[in-house]
């Protein structure tokens, strides 16, 4: 077993810019603006901004979904942006917010939960069943949920099926793109004491990115405020959060912890 203190992950002046929408329009707009920091194996990072400040876009960077203008992206020390390395992002995966938009709605759960089985590791049929019943119940749910459908399910149900998917590759790496910010309150509680547990019985590390505040401090181990694409302030430690020194930061914590 690996260190648990082994660097995971290295984010290294990570920029990125995009063409301004228009036909004759040259200018660029810069999303991130050089974002530096390090994921330790076993940890769960939170990222914590607000809408439009760049904490998505860096998500879809660390999981290679896109590339960085400039900066670097290492994982166990190396660039998972160049070609050569292309295949260590199976060892990473992404749920998203939108749990809806994420699975094909004429899939079964079965069907959902095998895609990156048959199309990663080529498993023989048998294989595949055996394990799509340990995902279905590492999740929380029973074998008979495997036939139904995404409209049969409630939106927690289904936001199992995806956490299930994307841990059926076994990924070391699991990034969190607002996971639980569409489901109410209750139901985020399970996601996220699920979360956990799945945690430990994968080896998993995390890295939370969301707006909520409440959602990070009851799952992560250190957290970034992230503003207008950079790093405003970061908290190594979770137990740390009286210690903030941004206005920035106070304002996000204040809105839901009083001083």
């Amino acid at each position: 077993m690996k260190d648990k203190k082994e660097v995971l992950l290295e984010i290294s002046g990570i920029k990125k810019e995009y063409k301004e929408k228009g036909l004759f329009n040259k200018n660029t707009k810069r999303v991130l603006n050089g974002v530096s920091f390090t994921l330790e194996k076993g940890k769960c990072l939170g990222i914590i901004g607000e809408s439009g400040s760049g904490k998505s876009t860096l998500g879809r960077i660390i999981t290679g979904i896109e590339k960085p203008t400039k900066g670097t992206v290492k994982f166990y020390g190396k660039d998972i942006h160049s070609k050569e390395n292309r295949s260590i992002c199976q060892n990473m995966s992404i749920v998203f917010q939108n749990y809806t938009d994420s699975v094909n709605p004429g899939f079964t759960v079965a069907d959902i939960i095998a895609e990156p089985l048959i199309v990663g590791n080529g498993m023989k049929k048998r294989q595949i069943v055996d394990e799509l019943k340990e995902l279905i119940e590492a999740v929380g749910l029973t074998e008979e949920f495997l036939g139904r459908y995404p409209h049969q399910l409630s939106g927690g149900q289904l936001q199992r099926v995806c956490i299930a998917r994307s841990i059926a590759n076994k990924p070391e790496f699991l990034m969190l793109d607002e996971a639980v910010s569409s489901l109410d309150v209750s139901t985020q509680v399970e996601v996220l004491n699920l979360l956990k547990k799945l945690k430990d019985e994968y080896d998993l590390s995390y890295i939370f990115v969301t707006h909520d505040l409440l959602t990070i401090t009851y799952i992560c181990d250190s957290i970034i405020f992230f503003k207008d694409g950079m790093i405003e302030e970061k908290i190594d430690d979770i137990n740390d959060m009286g210690k903030i020194e941004k206005d920035y930061s106070k304002r996000l914590l204040n809105a839901v912890i009083e001083f």
